[in-house]
């Protein structure tokens, strides 16, 4: 039972991440959400509560993206409303996801400690 709840769980939060994603393109006019994609969604066990994960593909952009998501926040409830056949929307939060920068933070480290062992 378990594993069919957690499949469940996955493919909810999966459409979730797509809705959200073709909102942010096609469905909200804010130009500062144009360069913002979903990265991942967490849901609560009992389907109330989903914790947003978000990115820039430009970093310098963050801070009028995390206020333009902020102030759509309601308007993506509502539009999730109207698309997902559920009796009750989630509640959603967004938070920042640096991943991506981590990851770009590591590979320099890793090409610069290569350059550096190639040098001696």
């Amino acid at each position: 039972m378990a594993k069919k709840n957690n499949f469940k769980k996955a493919k909810f939060e999966e459409r979730l991440l797509n809705e959200i994603n073709s909102l942010l393109r096609t469905g909200i006019s804010d130009s500062r959400l144009q360069r913002v994609s979903i990265t991942k969604v967490e849901m609560s066990p009992d389907y109330g509560y989903a914790v947003i994960s978000w990115d820039t593909f430009d970093a310098s952009t963050r801070g009028d993206a995390k206020k333009a998501i902020e102030a759509a926040a309601g308007r993506i409830r509502s539009e999730l409303a109207k698309v997902l056949d559920v009796r009750h929307v989630p509640s959603i939060s967004f938070v920042y996801d640096n991943q991506f920068e981590e990851e770009k933070k590591i590979m320099d480290l890793l090409q610069g400690s290569k350059s550096d062992s190639d040098n001696e």
